[in-house]
């Protein structure tokens, strides 16, 4: 199923500047049991990153009526709903044009098979040669740029590796490749600082509210490689994947990172709170 504003349709304007320029924002979402997980926290954050690059965003009434007709009357136990806003279409030029109406798109797709040791035995990640550029104006918003991403991934394909850690120009630790990260020291929990590249994840938004609350020693933090040599556990998290511990850095800490007690701790809580996909 597809819609571009409101309509089952899958064409769109080659004019449309999502396509020429990257002027436009997504989200990718969970759909468990025929329901869409975190929709506000995604709609929140879409709308917080349309006001930040001036789009006009639709309203709440418009993707929920989209939703809707992507789900239909019988919805998928599980499948992936992606929501892309663009600024419209528009003329030659960077400037952006005046009185433009936005492109809203939506999209359902099959659930990803990723094998089940992931989420129990961990996955294997390598360290980016690829880097993220600095833009506080940009940072923490989902944009359609995402050149950087593609190429870091191409660097875990051609390794084998099941993800990649991104840093910054300046060599700080900031994400993977599609999901954030989240180091253990102890019972102490450090997440990068979103402030100036990468994506604040809604996953991420998610443990950042409901962890301090039941006990855990969670902070954002300047983080680096002696950091990720030293920490005692590892995990990634995102909307699709919830959380997946990691086993090994190739190349930077050989031996495994398991057992990992808390990371197993902090997926039972979320699962009993069914914040997980």
């Amino acid at each position: 199923m597809m819609l571009v504003n409101g309509v089952p349709q899958t064409l769109i304007s080659a004019s449309d500047r999502g396509l020429a320029y990257g002027d436009g924002l997504f989200e990718t979402i969970a759909v468990v049991d025929g329901v869409a997980r975190h929709w506000e926290r995604h709609l929140n954050r879409l709308e917080s990153g349309a006001k930040r690059l001036g789009i006009a965003a639709p309203s709440p009434a418009a993707w929920n009526q989209d939703l809707s007709l992507a789900l239909g009357t019988k919805p998928p136990r599980r499948g992936v709903l992606k929501l892309t806003l663009t600024r419209g279409s528009g003329g030659r030029g960077y400037a952006p044009p005046e009185d433009v109406p936005p492109s809203r798109i939506v999209g359902l797709f099959p659930w990803p098979e990723w094998p089940s040791e992931r989420y129990v035995s961990g996955i294997n990640v390598m360290l980016c040669q690829t880097r993220l550029a600095q833009n506080p104006a940009l940072a923490g918003i989902k944009h359609l740029n995402r050149l950087e991403q593609v190429l870091a991934a191409s660097e875990v394909a051609r390794q084998q590796a099941d993800d990649g850690l991104m840093f910054a120009l300046d060599d700080r630790l900031i994400e993977s490749t599609r999901a954030n990260v989240f180091l253990v020291f102890g019972q102490r929990l450090l997440t990068p600082r979103i402030n100036d590249c990468g994506v604040a994840g809604v996953m991420r938004e998610v443990l950042l509210d409901c962890l301090p609350e039941a006990g855990f020693d969670l902070e954002e933090s300047t983080i680096d490689v002696t950091d990720l040599t030293r920490c005692d556990e590892v995990f990634l998290t995102n909307s699709l994947i919830g959380l997946w511990p990691v086993r090994q850095i190739l190349g930077l800490k050989p031996r495994l990172m398991r057992p990992a007690p808390v990371t197993g701790r902090i997926r039972e809580l979320l699962a009993a709170r069914r914040l997980l996909p």
